[in-house]
């Protein structure tokens, strides 16, 4: 399971594997006081086309779209958070205040149709008798 929260949101008990998405640390928070697993500034979008989105809802397709190009050209970046989420729960932590337009929403969403793909296949039992 992926989900996606604000850093300046409180820890949950079921916040799993929590990892940073974002390129610059949170205005606000110190280093010590984010409870966070890891922090994968590689995973977050270019500086270029983070400047680009400018958080600016109505340019939030064409940015969703540029960034699962860089997502897919990158895939070093983010197959160990596909391991974490198989495994059982992965946050993912954003610092901007948008909930719904943001990398993280994103990335969520690219890695959810990336493990969907890669789904276990049939097992050769479906198959019986079929030879």
């Amino acid at each position: 399971m992926i989900c996606c929260k604000r850093v300046y949101q409180p820890v949950e008990d079921d916040d799993g594997y929590r990892v940073l998405v974002d390129r610059l640390w949170p205005r606000g928070v110190s280093k010590s006081r984010l409870q966070h697993d890891e922090w994968l500034r590689e995973v977050a979008p270019s500086t270029e086309l983070r400047r680009e989105f400018a958080h600016r809802p109505e340019a939030f397709a064409a940015f969703g779209e540029a960034y699962r190009r860089e997502l897919a050209a990158r895939p070093e970046y983010w197959q160990g958070l596909l391991a974490r989420a198989a495994a059982g729960k992965l946050t993912l932590l954003y610092a901007t205040r948008d909930q719904e337009h943001n990398n993280a929403c994103v990335l969520q969403d690219f890695l959810e149709d990336e493990l969907e793909r890669r789904g276990t296949g049939s097992s050769p039992v479906c198959y019986a008798g079929e030879l």
